[in-house]
């Protein structure tokens, strides 16, 4: 059976900061199904299984929906998690926060700033000087290296 391919997202800007208001039903066709069930529907990858979670290139993190700067390479450190984990965002407002109780646990959800997709949750573990742990899905982030990174 062959699967149609997906049209083009024409939501994705690495440029625009406007806020994207839509619904899921407009995002599940322009995404594959495995981002559109993590960005959209708030899954996670296996820890130790995404493309990120312990590479080092030097650069910039974007959302894989829409394009919004997340996270630079400098704030990334290792961490035994299993997932892409970062001290701080790049910059103020291009992540939002809302408390999630899910499987009975207390945690800090991590958003897109601009679209509202499920990036992955914050922790109070992380190192200086934050001690804030974002840890991320490799999924539903891209990253574009510096000239000369890799």
């Amino acid at each position: 059976m062959s699967k149609e391919p997906l049209p083009s997202n024409p939501y994705y800007s690495r440029t625009d900061t406007t806020k994207l208001d839509l619904p899921d039903s407009v995002w599940e066709k322009v995404l594959s199904p495995e981002v559109y069930e993590v960005a959209r529907q708030a899954a996670t990858e296996r820890a130790f299984s995404g493309k990120y979670w312990d590479y080092e290139g030097i650069g910039t993190y974007y959302c894989a929906v829409c394009g919004n700067a997340l996270f630079r390479s400098d704030s990334k450190f290792a961490s035994s998690c299993g997932w892409p984990s970062f001290f701080e965002t790049v910059r103020p407002g291009s992540v939002e926060y809302r408390a999630d109780s899910s499987f009975g646990m207390r945690r800090t959800e991590v958003l897109c700033g601009r679209c509202g997709s499920h990036l992955g949750h914050l922790f109070d573990d992380g190192p200086p000087p934050t001690g804030k742990r974002f840890c991320m899905n490799s999924i539903v982030l891209e990253f574009d290296p510096d000239d000369g990174g890799q």
